[in-house]
């Protein structure tokens, strides 16, 4: 299985992704851990990048693209990946038609998350993590057992990233659509757009996409 999962920002594909990967036993591919392993290898297209980012300057798409065409050429992506916020635009994507083809890999599908975007903005807003061990909360959906005590390791200190706020959120979204939107109408012309109801209670996200692989 070959596929991309799109949505916005705090619509679950993390969490979806996560739970494919354990059942289906194939990678996540996620830009931000390609890029920081290529880097960390030392490969050619890694120390590239480094010099860029270290310049202060976003990697360019020649960068990016190649990034991801080396790490499909790794064993683990011979039986299916998932393409997790990669592509991301119309340039992207074309680039990556032509990759997969040219190693005769060609997608299954694409899954959209379809979200509601104020319920995006409490979700993302309301997120807090323990500042011991890391476990995540939510001032509304999942708080701890015990108030200002975490339910795993008892820890009292608890982070909240500084970008998860109402204003960056929306700010967020909103370069979501203007970029990445764009892509549902060209994998929808490909006949390989699917979607998922990403308001749903997370095992019934979880069912909807298994129906989808399940029909490939």
């Amino acid at each position: 299985m070959r596929f991309i999962l799109l949505g916005p920002p705090g619509a679950g594909k993390g969490t979806q992704a996560q739970r494919l990967v354990a059942k289906h036993g194939i990678p996540q591919l996620s830009t931000g851990d390609m890029l920081r392993a290529a880097v960390a290898a030392g490969t050619e297209v890694g120390k590239r990048a480094k010099a860029v980012m270290d310049a202060g300057k976003l990697v360019s798409d020649e960068i990016v693209n190649a990034i991801v065409s080396e790490r499909l050429d790794e064993p683990d992506c011979r039986n299916g990946f998932i393409l997790d916020g990669y592509p991301r635009t119309l340039v992207q994507a074309d680039a990556t038609t032509k990759m997969l083809a040219e190693k005769n890999m060609p997608l299954d599908c694409v899954i959209e998350f379809r979200v509601d975007d104020d319920v995006l903005v409490e979700r993302i807003s309301g997120r807090y993590t323990c500042g011991n061990c890391g476990t995540g909360y939510h001032d509304t959906f999942l708080k701890p057992q015990v108030e200002g005590v975490c339910d795993k390791c008892g820890g009292r200190e608890f982070n909240r990233r500084p970008d998860d706020n109402p204003e960056t959120v929306r700010t967020r979204l909103q370069a979501y659509y203007k970029e990445t939107s764009p892509l549902l109408g060209y994998y929808y012309a490909k006949g390989l757009l699917k979607q998922v109801d990403g308001m749903a209670e997370i095992d019934d996200v979880t069912e909807q996409i298994e129906a989808i692989l399940a029909d490939l």
